[in-house]
């Protein structure tokens, strides 16, 4: 969650006719029995037309008779993803909300995201979330560990002094999908979570098999977060660019979230000039030049929002064109490359069925990705 006032339905095609929103249809018997649904388009990032069969929720290449084509022509592409999203709460002084939450994973979908991650949040996510077809695959993070005076008092799990982050570190990665979130720093103007004790914290989660992901806005506190040996690196301002070719070889992603810092520039701009403003500003000019530079240095950049509403990923894929990456690197950011680094293949025999389709070729305009003609999740039709 940016710590600086965080900037802030599905298209009808001339696809074939649906015949249900899932893959089912009812036999004489009243029972529901399997159809096998069809599609077929150019795959990306690979660029070469294929056909998959969709079985239950899983994609087959082998034929099967009869299927209900439900996507014929166009351009394919793995769910998307965001990285970098909060969904259940939109304002720190609010509860964690299970009707907000779903509500936030459905615009998430509706808009083609079909896997999130949550890089902390005000409560650990519920298991019925997991368990609802309808929704976006999520891997998370655990609520976010703040050390006193390091985030918003309440909204995560409050950690009573900096050697107890350990303990509650690995808790949080075992309660969840792995994955922990620790806040780094936090005003520019205090010290940030010292590296020894981050340190501490990645060695104890690497050792049980998680990841670390590390709230970074300062200097200090990107420097810390490299050298400690964090596994994401979210935001990143003010990253030392002196660091990034250690990021590459140890293998720390950078998930910029620029779409959530760009929605503020230009009003903190506005402001009257203060040595807050100031420093805001000078990060956010080199974080452009840094995110390239990363790209370029063979750091993983991943596409996060951090923002609200939800389901808003074009916007940070754009974001991360206007920086340097190729719209096809971009896209990818939003898609099989973050798949891949969340553990799931792209459109595979034997993949998960998720995938969107569109009518044109997004890499050739981006814009394109927020009007997806076919939607499926799970192997169900969501639109």
């Amino acid at each position: 969650m940016v710590h600086t006032e965080p900037g802030q339905g599905s298209v009808v095609s001339n696809a074939p006719r649906i015949k249900g929103s899932t893959n089912g249809a009812c036999s004489g018997s009243g029972r529901l029995s399997p159809v096998v649904l069809q599609v077929r388009g150019i795959v990306l990032p690979e660029r070469e037309e294929r056909s998959f069969w969709i079985d239950g929720d899983r994609l087959r290449t082998e034929p099967v008779p009869d299927a209900d084509n439900v996507v014929d022509g166009g351009w394919l592409l793995p769910g998307l993803v965001d990285v970098h999203t909060h969904p259940g709460t939109e304002v720190h002084d609010a509860p964690f909300s299970d009707e907000m939450l779903r509500r936030h994973l459905t615009d998430h979908r509706d808009a083609g995201v079909l896997l999130v991650r949550t890089p902390g949040s005000a409560a650990r996510i519920p298991d019925w979330v997991d368990e609802d077809p309808q929704l976006p695959r999520v891997r998370s993070a655990g609520r976010w560990l703040a050390t006193p005076g390091r985030f918003f008092p309440g909204l995560g799990r409050d950690v009573s002094s900096e050697e107890d982050l350990v303990h509650a570190a690995v808790e949080e990665a075992k309660a969840s999908s792995g994955w922990c979130k620790v806040i780094a720093d936090w005003r520019h103007d205090e010290p940030a979570l010292p590296r020894d004790i981050l340190s501490a914290v990645v060695q104890a989660v690497h050792a049980i098999g998680g990841r670390v992901a590390a709230h970074c806005q300062t200097a200090d506190g990107s420097l810390n977060a490299v050298r400690a040996g964090v596994d994401s690196l979210e935001h990143g301002m003010h990253l030392d660019p002196g660091l990034i070719d250690q990021m590459a070889s140890q293998g720390t992603a950078f998930v910029p979230t620029l779409s959530a810092f760009g929605a503020g520039a230009d009003r903190r701009r506005t402001e009257e000039p203060s040595a807050r403003r100031d420093w805001w500003l000078a990060g956010w000019e080199a974080m452009l030049p840094n995110v390239r530079a990363a790209h370029e240095a063979g750091v993983t950049v991943l596409a996060g929002t951090d923002s609200f509403p939800c389901g808003t990923v074009t916007s940070e894929v754009e974001w991360l064109v206007r920086a340097g990456l190729s719209a096809e690197t971009a896209l990818g950011a939003a898609s099989w490359s973050a798949r891949s680094w969340l553990g799931l293949p792209g459109l595979v025999d034997g993949g998960p069925a998720d995938l969107v389709a569109y009518d044109t070729d997004p890499t050739l305009d981006i814009s394109a990705l927020a009007n997806p003609s076919r939607i499926i999740l799970r192997g169900r039709v969501i639109a």
